[in-house]
C-alpha cells in the first residue's frame, strides 16, 4: 500500500480545517473483512443507520497517524479521550429520516470535540459535505452560538417549512453547502465537531444493509484528556 498523505483544507469563511488523509489504513481490505464478520444493530442516537463495534487493533494501527494529524492541524498534544468509535453504515431509506437527519449538524458544541470518517468502500461513495447557515452565517455552532443559532434554524423551519425526507444534498433554502468532499477507498476525513456537516448521499442512493456492499465506514469522536 502507498503510503498516507494529508492535506489541509480550510471551510468557508471561518476558515475551519479539515483534514483529508488519503492511505489511512494500510490495509483497508482487513477492515472490511472485518466488518463482515461483525453484527450491526440500530443506532441509538441521530446516525440514519446501523453500527458495530471496532476491534482495539484499529486505534493501536491507527496511533501514530493520528496523533500526528490532532497535534500538527488541531493544536491538540497529549492525552486523548476515545469518546466513540466504530463501524458504520447509512442505510435508512431518504422517505424514512427524521428532521434531523435531513438537514446538516454538529458532532457536539465542545471546542475540542474532533470527528474522524474512514470511508471502507472499494468503489468510494458520495461522501461528507460542510455547510453555512444561510441566516446566522455560521459554518461552526459551539456553546457560545448554540442558542442564537437553534432559535434562528427554528425560525427557517416556521418560514420555510420542514424539508422534504431526503438526504441533502447540494443547497437548499436553510443552508449554502461550502465544501464536499467524496469518500475514496481508505481516505479520512478529521475536523472539528463543530463544523455543520452531513453526509453526501445522492437521490436514488442504494444503502445495502450488508457490510460488503454497503456505505460502510469507521466513525471516531476524540477529545483531549
Amino acid at each position: 500500500m502507498k503510503p498516507p498523505t494529508v492535506t489541509v483544507h480550510s471551510m468557508g469563511n471561518e476558515r475551519e480545517p479539515v483534514a483529508v488523509v488519503e492511505n489511512f489504513a494500510s490495509d483497508p481490505d482487513i477492515l472490511r473483512h472485518e466488518a463482515a464478520l461483525k453484527t450491526f444493530k440500530c443506532s441509538s442516537d441521530y446516525y440514519p443507520g446501523l453500527k458495530a463495534p471496532v476491534s482495539e487493533t484499529y486505534l493501536a494501527t491507527q496511533h501514530a497517524l493520528l496523533a500526528m494529524v490532532l497535534r500538527e492541524v488541531f493544536g491538540i498534544v497529549g492525552a486523548v479521550s476515545v469518546l466513540d468509535i466504530c463501524y458504520a453504515m447509512v442505510t435508512t431509506p431518504a422517505g424514512e429520516l427524521t428532521l434531523q437527519q435531513c438537514i446538516p449538524h454538529v458532532d457536539g458544541l465542545e471546542p475540542d470535540r474532533i470527528a474522524l470518517i474512514h470511508y471502507l468502500v472499494p468503489a468510494g461513495c458520495d461522501g461528507t459535505a460542510f455547510y453555512r447557515h444561510r441566516l446566522t452565517q455560521f459554518e461552526t455552532v459551539d456553546q457560545a452560538r448554540s442558542q442564537q443559532y437553534f432559535a434562528s434554524l427554528n425560525s427557517d423551519l416556521r418560514t420555510h417549512g420542514h424539508p422534504p425526507p431526503t438526504y441533502l444534498d447540494g443547497n437548499s433554502a436553510i443552508f449554502e453547502r461550502i465544501g464536499h468532499f467524496t469518500g475514496d477507498y481508505n481516505r479520512a476525513l478529521i475536523y472539528r465537531g463543530r463544523l455543520l456537516h452531513c453526509g453526501a448521499i445522492g437521490a436514488g442512493s442504494s444503502l445495502p444493509e450488508a457490510p460488503e456492499t454497503g456505505r460502510l465506514t469507521i466513525t471516531g469522536f476524540f477529545a483531549a484528556a
